[in-house]
Parts: C-alpha cells; structure tokens; sequence
C-alpha cells in the first residue's frame, strides 16, 4: 500500500458534539512517514493508541468510553474517531490535523459524510514509500461480557459488526460490511449516523450535553426505533455507524490492517483494547 496525504488543505467547522462549542479541523498535506496526527495548543498529538484518553467530559470520566479522545498534557484531541475512520478508509496514511478550542473534530450530523466529501474533493497525493501494514498471521480476540472483537488472518482487509440489541430494544439484530475499499466506505458506511434513543437523549441533555442539538440535527429514536422529525438513510444504519466507529478506533494501532475483523456487540473501550493489541503485533 503507497503511502498517500491529502492534495491540498481541507477545513470542516461546525460544532463539538459532546462540548456544544464552534470548532473546526484543519487537514494539511504531510511529508512521507509523517503519519496521521492532531495538532492543538501547538501540541502535536500521534492518533496512535498510546496517546488514549480518558473523555475530558466530566460526565464521563467514570464511565465506559463514549467517544475517542487522544491527548498530551493540555492538548486534546476529542471525538475523533468520524474523521479517523474516513482518513483510513481513503487510504490516507499521512496528514495534519489542526484543531481549533477546545479540541474536539466537529460533529456535522454525526457521520462522516463532510469528511470523506472535503478530502474526495481535494483529491489525495500519492507519496514515496509504502505504508507497512499490520498483517494478520493468526487469529487474534479481544472480549468482555458477551462482546467480542476477532481478526482472523486473510489477504486483505474486511470488517464486520453485528449489532445485537438489549432484550428491551425496539431494534432487532443487523449486521453491516466493509470490503475495505474506499467506494464501499464513501456509498455504504459515511453516511451512517451516531445515534441515540430519546431516553439516552433526554439524559444527556439533562446533564447539560447536546443542548445545542435536535433530532433534526443528529439521529433520535423513539421507544418504537423510529426516527423522531428524522429518517433512517439504511434500514440497518446503527450497525453501519457502529462500524464507522470500529474502523476509526482500530486506526489507532498505527497501520493499515490486513485481516478478517468481526466485531459483536463493541463499543469504543473493547475496540481500543483491540487496537492496543494490534499496536503490539506491529511494535
């Protein structure tokens, strides 16, 4: 795999999802083995693994993780994974993320559809070198609970997950696919929102986050599934947009992946575990 960055600078403003606050992410053209990395308060962040978070959201600073959060010292890099996953599945291995305060990569209507049409609009460069990639020679696993991640060796990459709801969910089981590909990841896996059912939501606000959203703005289920003043864009799109979040968390290991992913039931903390794992593969 050649190593590639983007053509020419991209800007996306917009708002911080779990902040509420006006942020833009600046991408800029990188040299060869550069990297993918974030950039604020003139710190500049690696988006690897080593550099995980825990959510600067004081709501969530005890809990399981609810987005993906790099950081050195002051310098954050919040909810990152969108715009990780679109930069991975373009086949960009290098470039420069500059956040503006307080750190976290704009929102949009939570996919990752602004992201992947700013940098296809671009265009991309192809760089001198090739992007080593973490190569799966055995089958690997990460579990908790009745959630698990397994990669198994194969010639290229594919990722699947397979979303199984509560036994009080309105939404029945679904699954969705990646090929690895970037038309599939523009057609198929972009547009999948994040989401969350009106009590979740509710909550939330209650704690003083998403304020500055609507359901016409981000995905919000009602206790049947159904969208509320909204409508699904796939009949499985939580599925597709639990996917989007594996493929940007798995980004963290460092490298492209060449393997068989099937995720059951993970969120962002058993997909950072799996990432941690494969970083090891490659160190």
């Amino acid at each position: 795999m050649n190593r590639r960055t983007v053509a020419r600078t991209v800007s996306i403003n917009g708002l911080g999802l779990f902040t509420g606050a006006e942020s833009s992410a600046v991408i800029t053209p990188a040299s060869e083995g550069e990297g993918i990395a974030f950039e604020h308060k003139s710190t500049r962040i690696p988006t690897h693994i080593a550099h995980l978070s825990i959510s600067p959201i004081d709501a969530f600073k005890h809990l399981p993780a609810r987005h993906t959060c790099l950081a050195i010292n002051n310098a954050l890099a919040t909810t990152t994974e969108h715009l990780l996953a679109a930069l991975a599945a373009l086949g960009i291995t290098d470039a420069t993320i500059t956040l503006a305060d307080p750190g976290e990569v704009p929102i949009d209507d939570g996919s990752a559809l602004s992201f992947v049409r700013e940098i296809t609009n671009a265009g991309t460069t192809e760089l001198e070198g090739a992007a080593k990639p973490i190569t799966i020679t055995e089958t690997i696993s990460v579990s908790q609970g009745d959630a698990s991640i397994t990669i198994e060796p194969a010639q290229s990459a594919s990722y699947t997950y397979i979303y199984e709801p509560g036994s009080n969910s309105p939404l029945e089981r679904q699954a969705a696919t990646w090929d690895g590909s970037p038309d599939d990841f523009i057609t198929n896996i972009a547009p999948a929102r994040t989401f969350s059912f009106e009590h979740e939501a509710e909550q939330m606000q209650s704690l003083g986050l998403f304020t500055a959203f609507t359901p016409r703005d981000l995905l919000v289920l009602d206790e049947r599934g159904v969208p509320i003043d909204n409508q699904l864009r796939f009949d499985n799109e939580p599925a597709r947009h639990k996917l989007l979040d594996l493929i940007g968390d798995l980004a963290l290991a460092g490298a492209p992946l060449i393997g068989k992913v099937t995720a059951t039931k993970s969120g962002h903390a058993l997909n950072h575990e799996m990432a941690r794992k494969l970083a090891e593969i490659s160190s």
